[in-house]
């Protein structure tokens, strides 16, 4: 009983129980109501037949014995009726019961008066003097002579006899009926029932069969009753939200095996950066300790500054980290205003103008308008240009060319920044926004460069909604573009 079928079809019989049960019970009322109404029609002439054969009261006096024999001629007619004798206030005067059978003395007279009136339709149930609180169809006529309203004629309909042969018919032939009917009845429902739930939960056992499996294989077999029709019924949409969930979950999973895979390459190279510099520092300190009174001072200085220029490695190194880590836990949001994109790369270049000077490359800036604005976070935006500008300048080789250009299109502003530098190969262009993932090899790269610096432009550029793009070759030079949107011009 623990499918849904056995449950549904266990609850479809017991409502077809229930019913069939309602069903005979009403029946009966209405049976008997009917049964009623009937016998009062038919024997509505009982009590007037009587009362016009003989005066059966006169003067307050009521002839028994006239009663008595009418009432065995009535009983001819129908076997089942009992006649009382009334006078006008509803006492019994006479009657052809056995002594001590009758219980009340008197009987109501309102609904003696509304069948006599008219007044009121079949079945008119009155009181039934042989049992206390009972009420029974009764046929009624009033008794009157010369002097006026004598009384009534009260002739009960279906009386004692009647409920004795009415009940050993309905305890035998009845009762067996009723009960064969309504066991076929359930039988039926119940077979029935089991077909319809079993077709009807067809559908949802296979579903429920192939959650199991798929659940079972932890997600790694895709389901097999695959997408339903977006306008059926619930269970197809029971069966679409399955499919779409295992997919989704499908996708998290393989996301976070590649997430895995990117932490153990993430820790990999962190260990190798973070122990280059600090291996490089460690060997130069150490001859500095051993030999250092043995060597010139030109010597040492050196010695010095190639020490310190690993701790600058070692510092922007773990200052990158820092920066792209707060970046990925999505604590960073971004201040958005409006600023003067051209004021920011002039700026950037005056910044980046001294290094340029002294590594013999010239650095350009094309805007196309002066007053170009554009909505962001200016300090993140800053960000993201001294990253390019500074990758650009440091794989330029002397008497190159390094350009920012600003180009206003119609919904926004496109910064690009382009070098004339060695390229990046074809095949490496996919990966260069990875952490630690150098495309352009080279003593300068490997001495100073984090291996992160695209990859915190990249989330930064994610964050305004702006997707970055690199155009690149061998021998041809690199160039990186990007968009935002346009604000309102100044006026």
């Amino acid at each position: 009983m623990r499918s849904l079928a056995a449950k549904l079809s266990l609850t479809l019989v017991a409502i077809v129980a229930l019913m069939g049960a309602t069903v005979y019970v009403v029946d009966r009322v209405t049976m008997r109501t009917y049964y009623d109404e009937l016998a009062q029609k038919l024997n509505a002439p009982i009590a007037m037949y009587v009362t016009e054969q003989r005066q059966l009261i006169a003067d307050g006096v009521a002839d028994l014995a006239s009663l008595t024999e009418l009432a065995n001629h009535a009983m001819v007619i129908n076997p089942t009726a009992e006649i009382y004798l009334l006078d006008a206030e509803g006492n019994i005067l006479g009657h052809n019961q056995p002594e001590g059978a009758v219980r009340l003395s008197r009987v109501a007279l309102g609904p003696v008066h509304r069948l006599v009136g008219g007044e009121a339709a079949a079945p008119v149930y009155g009181e039934d003097p042989r049992s206390i609180g009972n009420e029974k169809v009764f046929s009624a006529h009033p008794v009157r002579s010369a002097a006026g309203l004598e009384g009534y004629l009260y002739v009960i309909l279906g009386g004692r006899r009647y409920e004795e042969l009415a009940s050993n018919i309905g305890d035998s032939y009845f009762a067996r009926v009723s009960g064969v009917a309504m066991l076929a009845i359930v039988a039926l429902a119940a077979i029935i029932g089991s077909l319809v739930v079993a077709l009807l939960t067809r559908r949802l056992k296979r579903l429920s069969g192939d959650m199991q499996r798929v659940t079972a294989s932890r997600f790694e077999e895709p389901p097999a009753v695959g997408a339903a029709r977006r306008d059926g019924d619930e269970i197809d949409a029971l069966t679409n939200a399955f499919v779409d969930m295992s997919a989704q979950i499908r996708r998290q999973i393989e996301q976070l095996r590649e997430n895995d895979r990117l932490r153990r390459e993430l820790v990999t190279n962190i260990s190798h950066d973070l122990r280059t510099p600090l291996s490089a520092m460690q060997g130069y300190l150490e001859t500095l300790l051993i030999k250092g009174d043995a060597m010139s001072p030109e010597d040492r200085n050196r010695f010095l500054v190639i020490a310190r220029n690993h701790t600058l490695r070692l510092g922007t190194l773990i200052g990158d980290l820092f920066e792209l880590s707060k970046l990925d836990s999505a604590s960073v949001v971004p201040n958005v205003e409006r600023f003067s994109l051209p004021e920011l790369v002039q700026d950037i270049a005056q910044g980046f103008e001294i290094e340029s000077e002294r590594k013999d490359i010239t650095l350009d800036i094309e805007v196309s308008h002066s007053t170009v604005f554009t909505l962001g976070d200016i300090g993140l935006i800053q960000r993201v240009l001294e990253n390019l500008v500074r990758n650009a300048i440091r794989f330029t080789p002397a008497g190159g060319q390094v350009t920012i250009s600003v180009a206003e299109r119609p919904d926004a502003v496109a910064v690009a920044v382009a070098d004339d530098g060695p390229g990046i190969p074809e095949k490496d262009l996919p990966r260069i926004f990875d952490r630690f993932y150098r495309a352009r090899d080279g003593e300068e790269a490997r001495s100073d460069s984090s291996g992160i610096g695209l990859a915190i432009v990249k989330r930064i550029l994610d964050l305004h909604d702006s997707r970055i793009s690199v155009e690149s070759a061998t021998g041809s030079g690199t160039r990186f573009e990007f968009e935002l949107p346009l604000a309102q011009q100044a006026a």
